[in-house]
């Protein structure tokens, strides 16, 4: 038996086998419980029970997601610029001259439903050591949320709470927050939805993995001491569906520190910069039982690690607690013992807490093929002797059924189309002024304005424009473009087809500031996986996105799976974020999207047809939801990306806005705002189609007289359908069309477009 009274030993796991367990209460299922048993050849002692519980959550382990995710693999368009793709802390790509860049977005989601602020502003904190890890500096930040209908208590709750989160972490760390996107809707009331994005810049030659080589070198812990915040949160927030009882969970959401965070930054890049980890891994989700198990599991297999020389904050502290906590701002990393001095010392000058916890140690041929093994000690005692690929690696992989609801096809009967339209030019007015100023349409000022755009100075493009633009160096003009966008709408009529609009609009709006898109990251948010009509909208959105990113040659580089966004057997819309990476030669060429230059002419490219199932319109106006989507022209979209990037390089372009969310009406009314310019629009056939369908593959195009006959030219070698619409100039957004006329004049127009949030917010 055991020397410390109370500890649950390897010996003692062994000597009582019929021990009972709480693995239910760890949101471990009976086989998965057994499997482990198996595993170890006995029962498994409380520490080990802890990090298998953990490490094969839904939200570590994919385990309900695996087998479609692995189509991203699978189908993979080849890719000179992929560095470093799925299974690390997050994709590298190069981005040229020598240059790297790591991006991935993940979810924070019910965290931010229980505690808004730290649930966010630890959400960021998390996707920044990610990047961190694979050796780059992180540069810039974007958020992707959703909410509740804007109105709503709840919403007034939850939303000045994420957003003062996000705003305070990353301005705090330094970090411009370059974008992103916000909707409302009430499947997102008890469920919002909080995505965060970061971005690194590196060298080729700075790429860190996350192993740990080499026998005998040591694993040291850094960064902010252990504490009892977090505990679990990994599974107890982000694998099970919510409740009435979800504010009871308080103490499962980690708290962050952002000023610990741009020391460990600083401190992390200095150690990088001398040479001084040989592997690399922070301590996010699942805290030191996933660093040990995924370092081990990806170096030699082996590691033997003394637990109570982790630094706590708490002194009570059981082995199985600081196994699961989730305390933030903390990395692990693999040294040499020779340089364990010089490591030391650097983390003494950025005062960060450095501690020797114990070293990488070799394995047997049949240590090996177990699956390595993991040794941890309490003051001397063994609570852990497990092999580590088992959890990090090789936990459960289901198969879950999954079935096409039978609710689908009335909903996609209930076509749109027949809803009531504007009957004279007057209706048609009021309601493109309701659509341009509804929540999550209109100006998302409210919340940008909290977060720094500009902070250390290499941002070219942030918002309201069309997708964020960071300089990569400070002596090159190369640039980097990233936007993220996803409809729920969408994807609630036709999954497949919904990702993958997502996905083209992301692309359009990389393409729309000049850039070239090369890469994809995601954060897939649906309900709950053991509800077959769930895992069939999931299948459908992971197979749309893969064969999406096939057909267009951008690889899927990492991401993320949220599931259980739901209340009780309500779940959210599924609301995949897609996000994109695209390559610009010289950011001075970047396109914006405000008019700027009186007499140029406004071209609409791409087709327009009569599609409303899940715009804007049919939402804002009739509440509806329903019909298809519209269809999706891949091919389409890559032609008008090229035709906006080769404008954006040959100088031919004033001004570019892709149409998505509100259609030809929204975009014309925010290119005019955003540029504080006028516009005359000449509509051809029935005006209401032509300002609210949400067509794929189109965007409104500013160009110099000078450079009209060029344009043309480009846009007919790709075959992109360019139609002279409009001319810029006055102080109103004037439209005419066979039946008629309509004018809006800009004040009008700004009014509308932003007063929404302000109004909705005032004295929240």
């Amino acid at each position: 038996m055991s020397e410390v009274p109370g500890l649950d030993t390897v010996a003692t796991a062994i000597d009582t086998p019929d021990t009972a367990q709480p693995y239910a209460e760890l949101g471990m299922a009976k086989d998965e419980y057994e499997r482990v048993r198996e595993i170890l050849g006995r029962r498994p002692t409380s520490a080990e029970l802890a990090i298998y519980s953990v490490m094969w959550s839904e939200h570590c382990s994919y385990k309900s997601s695996k087998v479609h995710l692995r189509q991203f693999g699978e189908k993979a368009p080849a890719s000179d610029a992929l560095l470093v793709g799925m299974g690390e802390n997050a994709g590298v790509v190069d981005v040229g001259d020598g240059h790297a860049v790591t991006f991935k977005i993940e979810s924070h989601n019910h965290p931010s439903y229980v505690e808004p602020h730290q649930g966010a502003a630890t959400g960021v904190g998390g996707i920044v050591r990610d990047i961190l890890t694979m050796g780059a500096r992180p540069v810039a930040v974007m958020d992707a949320l959703r909410f509740g209908p804007a109105d709503a208590d709840d919403t007034k709750r939850v939303l000045p709470g994420v957003v003062s989160g996000i705003s305070f972490y990353g301005n705090c760390l330094g970090l411009p927050n370059i974008g992103g996107e916000i909707g409302f809707g009430t499947g997102y009331i008890g469920n919002p939805l909080v995505n965060a994005l970061c971005v690194g810049v590196m060298r080729h030659e700075d790429i860190k993995l996350a192993q740990a080589p080499g026998p005998g070198n040591k694993v040291v812990l850094f960064g902010s001491a252990t504490g009892p915040d977090g505990i679990g949160g990994a599974s107890v927030l982000a694998s099970a569906t919510f409740d009435d009882a979800s504010h009871a969970k308080r103490p499962s959401v980690q708290v962050g520190d952002p000023f610990m965070e741009k020391l460990l930054i600083e401190c992390s890049l200095e150690l990088y910069g001398r040479d001084l980890v040989v592997g690399i891994q922070d301590l996010g989700a699942a805290g030191v039982s996933c660093a040990t198990t995924e370092l081990a599991a990806g170096g030699t297999g082996g590691m033997d690690i003394r637990l109570d020389r982790v630094p706590l904050r708490d002194p009570r502290l059981t082995p199985e607690e600081i196994l699961m906590s989730e305390s933030q701002e903390r990395m692990m990393a693999i040294v040499e013992p020779a340089k364990m001095d010089e490591f030391l010392a650097v983390c003494d000058t950025w005062q960060i807490l450095a501690t020797e916890i114990g070293e990488v140690t070799d394995v047997t041929p049949e240590e090996a093929e177990r699956g390595g093994r993991l040794v941890m000690t309490w003051h001397g005692e063994t609570v852990v002797d497990m092999p580590p690929r088992t959890a990090s690696d090789e936990g459960p992989v289901y198969e879950r059924p999954y079935a096409r609801p039978t609710s689908q096809d009335a909903l996609q009967a209930d076509d749109a189309a027949a809803l009531a339209r504007p009957s004279d030019d007057a209706e048609l007015r009021g309601q493109l002024l309701r659509v341009l100023g509804a929540p999550g349409v209109g100006d998302p000022t409210w919340v940008t304005q909290q977060y720094d755009s500009y902070v250390r100075g290499d941002t070219v493009v942030s918002a309201p424009h069309d997708s964020g633009m960071i300089r990569v160096s400070d002596d090159s003009q190369r640039g980097v473009a990233l936007a993220t966008d996803g409809n729920g709408r969408f994807t609630r009529l036709d999954p497949y087809t919904g990702t993958q609009l997502a996905y083209a609009e992301a692309y359009r709006n990389v393409a729309a500031t000049g850039a070239r898109p090369l890469a994809v990251t995601n954060c897939l948010n649906f309900g709950s996986p053991e509800d077959p009509g769930v895992m069939w909208q999931f299948a459908e959105a992971t197979r749309g996105l893969a064969d999406a990113c096939q057909e267009l040659g951008t690889p899927v580089t990492g991401g993320n799976v949220s599931f259980y966004n739901q209340t009780g057997d309500v779940a959210i819309n599924p609301t995949p974020v897609i996000g994109v990476l695209g390559v610009i030669d010289d950011v001075r060429n970047r396109l914006r999207s405000g008019l700027r230059t009186d007499g140029a002419t406004v071209f609409l490219l791409g087709e327009t047809r009569a599609e409303f199932g899940g715009s804007a319109w049919a939402d804002v106006v009739h509440g509806h939801l329903g019909g298809l989507p519209p269809r999706v022209d891949l091919a389409a979209e890559a032609a008008l990306g090229e035709v906006l990037a080769a404008a954006a390089d040959r100088g031919l372009a004033d001004a570019a806005h892709d149409l998505s969310d509100g259609g030809l009406a929204v975009a014309l009314a925010e290119s005019a705002l955003h540029g504080g310019r006028g516009v005359r629009v000449e509509l051809k056939g029935d005006a209401f189609t032509a300002l609210f369908s949400e067509s794929g593959a189109r965007a409104v195009v500013s160009v110099a007289p000078e450079h009209r006959e060029a344009f043309l030219a480009l846009a007919a070698e790709h075959g992109v359908p360019a139609a002279a619409i409009g001319t810029v100039g006055g102080d109103a957004l004037a439209l005419t069309h066979p039946a008629g006329a309509l004018e809006v004049p800009l004040a009008e127009l700004r009014t509308a477009y932003e007063s929404a949030l302000p109004a909705l917010m005032d004295g929240v």
